[in-house]
């Protein structure tokens, strides 16, 4: 499974290569982790799983819709779909601490 796949787009939060220095000391951590974990089906797909939730985190554009009829925009508005992807990762963060 290679780095891009199952990416929207690719795009990886629309980062261009120009922009990606300096890192904040939590995209460093992150980096590192990464990095260390040995090349494996599990680094493929927690690699991929990034990637898809910084492109919809960057922008979610939920199924939803405002009043307006536009695409809900970011995930701080409160609709359904960012709801339910705050539950999920909530609880998968939860049970990662507990275990």
């Amino acid at each position: 499974m290679g780095r891009d796949e199952g990416r929207r787009g690719g795009k990886g939060g629309r980062v261009s290569h120009d922009n990606l220095l300096p890192l904040s000391s939590e995209e460093q951590k992150l980096l590192r982790a990464l990095r260390e974990i040995p090349p494996s089906r599990l680094r493929d797909l927690l690699t991929t799983l990034i990637g898809e939730l910084a492109d919809f985190v960057a922008e979610p554009s939920c199924a939803e819709m405002q009043a307006d009829g536009a695409p809900c925009p970011a995930t701080d508005v409160s609709c359904d779909e960012c709801r339910k992807l705050t539950t999920i990762l909530e609880g998968l963060r939860g049970r990662l601490q507990a275990g």
